[in-house]
């Protein structure tokens, strides 16, 4: 693989850009693989590169039914956080922010890591007093996060409305400095880049049409570009766990949800921080184009479309308007939707299932793009060594006989 470089970027503007290879291979599925892991996301692709990279195993293929870059990876608000109340949940997504803060170094592909900080706004004393519960527990497991008062949150971002004329006054917030925002579809790009070249098969426009099982086990994956063994098959398919499991022959305890978002026309830089607030349900940063990205709430109903609802965005811009007036003229310019999947709990499950090769990380909710390199991180060290690593542990599907659920529902900072 060819570093990026100063120098490779000056070298080739002077050649005309004509020298550059590409990024990853397309490669033609072979009969069998040491591994298969089932979607090309930014989890998958983490899982694949990680895989190789601090396992050894590189006879590993990653499927995705369309292209890199096509699916959930590409349709999220892009917000990088760790501000999660429970301590298993702070773990794991603060092992992830650990490994965004040195990504693109690790992969030499820039992921435009931005910590520009996370606000999560307070509007009315149980928001405070679920704020400052949240920055003590934060700190208790060693996460950065602290708590702002009135003024500190007006002089932190300046055009956010936060006096007692307000329809939706700010009591203060919790801010983590650390956060921020990353490109998102150049982190798959990135990571099929550097799996690519550790000898993994990116094999695209690859859609898995089911699974041949034998002893409890999977013994073939067929796919609409013929079919193939593997000794292990890691699923990793946000939005569509529950058919694929299906097909596998056993059922995920999640759901199905379209969570959209939409972006406004280019401005100059306004907003250089991320603000969320949960009360009013909508989040906003802006993009290094310009855009204001803004995103809120899952549609209520089932299901596996890419569009989402007019209610959603009609409450969208009411709720971001009423915390920024000064936002009322932009136009907005266009909007996506994703597919979720949401577990009871709103945490995700990683670790084995009923079927003995087979291995699950799913049901992400909205937390998905933030957890990415730490996602695949844990996710690689199950697949390699057959059983959890001590991060994902607790996020095993057995949790949901056991009892032990880790509920993030009203502490992932907007209620979903």
């Amino acid at each position: 693989m060819r570093t990026y470089s100063a120098l490779a970027l000056l070298r080739e503007g002077l050649s005309g850009h004509r020298g550059w290879q590409r990024a990853w291979a397309d490669a033609t599925p072979k009969p069998h693989y040491d591994v298969v892991i089932i979607g090309g996301g930014g989890h998958g692709l983490a899982t694949a590169h990680y895989l190789a990279a601090e396992h050894g195993i590189s006879n590993v293929a990653v499927l995705e039914k369309g292209w890199i870059g096509g699916g959930n990876t590409g349709r999220n608000t892009t917000i990088v956080r760790s501000n999660y109340l429970w301590d298993e949940s702070a773990r794991l997504y603060d092992h992830a922010l650990g490994l965004w803060e040195g990504l693109s170094d690790a992969l030499n592909y820039n992921v435009m890591f931005s910590q520009r900080g996370v606000m999560n706004l307070a509007h009315n004393l149980g928001d405070v007093r679920e704020g400052k519960r949240r920055v003590n527990a934060l700190r208790l497991n060693g996460v950065d996060s602290e708590w702002l008062e009135p003024a500190a949150v007006k002089a932190f971002c300046p055009p956010l409305e936060v006096g007692a004329a307000a329809r939706y006054p700010v009591m203060g917030a919790t801010l983590q400095r650390r956060a921020g925002t990353a490109r998102h579809d150049a982190v798959a790009w990135g990571y099929a880049r550097a799996a690519s070249a550790r000898g993994v098969d990116i094999i695209q426009n690859c859609e898995v049409t089911g699974f041949r099982r034998e002893g409890g086990r999977i013994a073939a994956i067929e796919t609409t570009r013929g079919s193939m063994t593997a000794g292990k098959v890691g699923m990793v398919v946000a939005g569509h766990s529950s058919v694929l499991a299906d097909m596998a022959g056993f059922r995920l305890p999640v759901e199905s949800h379209t969570l959209q978002a939409l972006v406004s026309e280019p401005v100059k830089p306004v907003l250089d921080t991320v603000v969320m607030s949960n009360a009013v349900h909508v989040y906003v940063s802006q993009s290094d184009k310009g855009e204001l990205v803004i995103g809120a709430g899952i549609d209520d109903y089932l299901s596996y479309a890419q569009r989402g609802s007019f209610p959603v965005i009609e409450h969208q811009m009411g709720a971001l308007l009423a915390l920024f007036p000064s936002f009322s003229r932009l136009r907005m310019l266009r909007g996506w939707g994703g597919t979720v999947d949401i577990c009871p709990d709103a945490s995700p499950i990683i670790g084995r299932t009923p079927l003995d090769n087979l291995f699950i990380n799913c049901g992400w909710g909205t937390g998905g793009f933030k957890a990415t390199p730490g996602s695949g991180h844990v996710f690689a060290h199950t697949i390699a060594r057959g059983e959890p690593h001590p991060l994902a542990a607790p996020f095993g599907l057995e949790r949901f006989t056991s009892g032990r659920l880790i509920d993030e529902h009203g502490a992932a900072a907007v209620a979903h």
